[in-house]
């Protein structure tokens, strides 16, 4: 192996030699480059664009030329060329080498410097690049990120070999352990995206499980029809407008479309309208520029630019003020809007989701509510029912909630069958909202974590007043117009035929399709397409 430290000898330079003033313009050179290349290393995260910029740098700064990188595979354990200072020398991403092959090979094995005065001379030289010349000196540096531990080698040729060659490859070591420093930062910083995407993949999976179907209880008629639907548009990027009262459920219906998406790997905004006067609404959605008002000292983006790429969710979209539904209306009509004390315009892609207790219809016709936003909106409306439209579900739901709160609480929590009767018999004006406070406030009075009808009769129920009697359902009453119906009958409109299977059906949708022969989605959208305002009961 050659003498890394015994190059071609020369005598000793007396002093006043002009050997002196080479010396000292190189360790200038080499000064002016080590600062040159420690500023290239902390300007970028990309590892292998910075190292070709350390070669060309050397190589304009330093005197040195045809640099090349090669660094430690941890797979496999050879080492790969990751730069060199000439990209068009030859492809060079699969060039490799064992530890031990060659020079580049001997160098990352044992660990130490080499130097070649001349890389002709040198028959274990393996020049897989074509890049080195033979007729030049070769020095070869191991890249540690450690006292032991190599990652690399970085490999050059000086233009000349000469007295100075022990000097060139004392600088060579400096510039490696700057590349393996920024080599070493390269790791870890990858190491923390790895596991930020590890983190972000597995609350994804948490959240897309969480919001799932699933996880929505519901085995009545009604809330199947809402799943059916909730399956179909949750694949396209279709507005959705999430009708019934307050407290049956509709954000968890916007999550589950959302989580069950192609944007689920998107952003998924809310946002409650009745939260927020239309000043800063407007603020809110559109965002504001840098001075825009008093106040605003930063430039802020608002909900819809946040959403890019992703859902909007505008939940008491019907307590908007009519001023404020025009403003709204562009950004869903053609994705456009401009900041608070903006002019440039911007374009988002954003699906947009819905929600309202009101009855629109009612307010287009009074003028209240804009009847071209409300059929923007109304592209797919979804319908949730009152939880004493599907009171079948209460024993679910309830034991659901139970198991939620023992978890929370961190203890046994169970409840009595008579106490799932009492819940089956009240009407439950609040929906699920006033079901799940019920069970919080039944768990909080529960000394033994069991809720029966006496824990019941303590958060509010007048458990006494729903007697047995109050389980039998009421007499059916007087047959609504409609209900004694042909359905078969040709000379009956098409509308009169779903009124009357509606009727006939108990304002089941399901039922009623089955009655027409219909699906119950085709059933839906005729009551949609002819205005059918459905029956709550």
């Amino acid at each position: 192996m050659p003498d890394v430290d015994a190059p071609a000898q020369s005598p000793a330079t007396p002093p006043g030699d002009p050997g002196d003033a080479a010396r000292l313009r190189l360790l200038e050179e080499q000064l002016a480059a080590l600062f040159e290349v420690s500023s290239v290393l902390s300007r970028s995260l990309e590892l292998r664009e910075t190292l070709r910029q350390v070669l060309r740098t050397l190589h304009e700064r330093g005197r040195l030329c045809r640099g090349m990188v090669s660094l430690l595979d941890a797979d496999s354990g050879d080492l790969l060329v990751a730069a060199l200072h000439d990209n068009d020398a030859a492809p060079f991403e699969k060039i490799r080498y064992r530890p031990g092959e060659g020079v580049i090979g001997q160098v990352l094995e044992t660990n130490q410097r080499w130097i070649l005065p001349r890389v002709g001379d040198e028959p274990r030289f393996l020049d897989r690049l074509g890049l080195f010349d033979p007729g030049l000196p070769f020095i070869g540096v191991p890249i540690r990120v450690g006292d032991d531990d190599v990652a690399g080698v970085f490999a050059l040729q000086p233009p000349v070999a000469d007295a100075l060659m022990p000097q060139r490859a004392r600088f060579a070591e400096m510039v490696a352990n700057l590349i393996g420093q920024g080599v070493r930062l390269s790791r870890s910083v990858e190491a923390e995206r790895r596991a930020l995407r590890e983190e972000r993949d597995t609350l994804r999976r948490h959240l897309k499980g969480s919001h799932g179907f699933d996880n929505i209880i519901g085995r009545t008629e009604r809330m199947r029809l809402v799943f059916e639907q909730v399956r179909q548009v949750a694949k396209w990027n279709t507005t959705v407008l999430l009708r019934g009262e307050s407290g049956t459920g509709k954000e968890l219906i916007a999550n589950a479309i959302h989580y069950n998406s192609p944007r689920a790997g998107g952003a998924f905004v809310k946002l409650n309208c009745a939260a927020l006067p239309d000043n800063l609404l407007e603020s809110e959605l559109f965002g504001h520029e840098k001075g825009a008002f008093t106040g605003a000292q930063t430039l802020r983006k608002g909900r819809f630019e946040q959403a890019d790429g992703g859902t909007i969710f505008l939940d008491e979209i019907g307590e908007i003020s009519p001023a404020f539904q025009a403003k709204l209306l562009r950004v869903l009509q053609e994705g456009e809007f401009e900041r608070v004390g903006g002019s440039r315009t911007l374009k988002v892609d954003v699906r947009v989701i819905a929600a309202t207790n009101r009855n629109l219809e009612q307010e287009v016709k009074d003028g209240v509510f804009r009847e071209d936003l409300y059929y923007r909106l109304n592209v797919m409306p979804i319908l949730m029912p009152a939880l004493r439209e599907r009171i079948e579900d209460v024993p679910e739901l309830a034991k659901f909630l139970v198991t939620k709160l023992a978890a929370r609480q961190g203890r046994e929590l169970s409840i009595t069958d008579s106490a799932l009767g009492v819940l089956m018999r009240y009407r439950w004006p609040g929906n699920v909202r006033e079901l799940e406070n019920c069970m919080e406030r039944a768990a909080v009075m529960s000394d033994g974590g069991i809720i029966d009808r006496d824990v019941l009769n303590l958060t509010g129920i007048d458990v006494g007043s729903l007697s047995d009697a109050c389980a039998v359902l009421p007499p059916a009453p007087l047959s609504p117009p409609g209900a004694d119906l042909d359905l078969d009958d040709p000379d009956v409109d098409e509308r009169e035929r779903v009124i009357a299977a509606l009727e006939q059906a108990g304002w089941v949708q399901a039922k009623a399709a089955r009655l027409l022969g219909m699906t119950p989605r085709q059933i839906a959208y005729r009551i949609q397409t002819m205005k059918i305002r459905v029956k709550q009961f």
